[in-house]
């Protein structure tokens, strides 16, 4: 196991036993709603977001302590994202890391309405975080709802992931396939990386840096999904695997073919890891993440 791959680990096991505290048990009926919301939250995951936040707010000296809630606060919001994305009306999945999706587990009804909670308990999580300043907790919320949001943030990468179409353009279909990417998958990537900038009170050239980085492993890691998409081993990756094809989804892989894909990622990560080279050996393992983004099976 890679050095990236035992600090993610350590990582996670920090995080997840904080993150579960979150989640106090309930009593009633209504509390199935809440015990679907943590089923889907605590169910594995790599935490990639949380520690990405993390990573970049200790490069300006903000402690774990005080950028948990905002890590927080980011993993329900993309869990409540898995919810909804995984439901019938959508991309119809069963298994979610290897475990029964929210709808599976529970209901539909469920499912619903556990992702609706998930959203608005990220936003309420993060808005009484007191460890944080409160001008920095309204930066961040204006940030999170931004990169969630219908409006260039990633519901709009979800409806263009359910709708777009090959045109007869490749320049246009280029132009789709990276728009789809930059708000499906890159806004809460970058948000994770801004954020740690902003909670460290970053300088804004060094926040751009942070910025042009984040953008560079998103369209990495996007790239790596649909390889793994394409031939990875289902059990492993957790999930229904070979579906961009039989659901005509639009990506990069259906679009450049593997090698050119592969080709693309790979200079990506070398760009995004010269990107903050500036940081000097306290970039180290943002650099060793870039380099797993595109390593990893699963």
């Amino acid at each position: 196991m890679s050095d990236i791959v035992k600090i993610l680990t350590a990582f996670s096991e920090r995080f997840n036993q904080d993150l579960e505290k979150c989640f106090p048990p309930l009593s009633g009926v209504e509390n199935r709603a809440v015990e679907a919301m943590k089923y889907s939250v605590m169910n594995g995951g790599k935490r990639l977001r949380p520690y990405l936040l993390c990573e970049c707010a200790s490069l300006f000296g903000v402690s774990y302590e005080t950028a948990f809630p905002a890590a927080a606060s980011l993993e329900m919001l993309h869990s409540y994202s898995l919810i909804h994305d995984d439901l019938p009306a959508m991309d119809n999945d069963d298994l979610r890391r290897g475990k029964p999706t929210c709808h599976k587990q529970f209901d539909e009804a469920t499912a619903i309405l556990a992702g609706d909670g998930l959203l608005t308990y990220a936003f309420e999580y993060l808005a009484n975080a007191l460890e944080i300043r409160p001008e920095i907790r309204l930066t961040l919320v204006q940030m999170l709802s931004s990169a969630a949001g219908a409006f260039g943030g990633m519901v709009s990468g979800q409806t263009l992931d359910l709708y777009a179409a090959p045109t007869e353009s490749q320049k246009e279909d280029e132009a789709i396939i990276s728009r789809l990417e930059e708000m499906k998958t890159g806004r809460l990537l970058r948000y994770a990386c801004e954020a740690g900038a902003v909670l460290g009170k970053a300088p804004l050239d060094m926040r751009h840096t942070i910025v042009v980085y984040s953008r560079k492993i998103g369209q990495a890691f996007q790239i790596a999904d649909d390889i793994l998409d394409r031939e990875g081993d289902p059990k492993l990756v957790g999930k229904t695997l070979r579906k961009d094809d039989s659901q005509h989804k639009f990506t990069f892989v259906t679009h450049y073919g593997l090698e050119i894909a592969r080709q693309k990622a790979k200079q990506l990560i070398d760009e995004a890891v010269a990107e903050i080279s500036i940081f000097g050996e306290h970039a180290e393992n943002l650099q060793n993440l870039a380099r797993y983004i595109i390593e990893r099976n699963h």
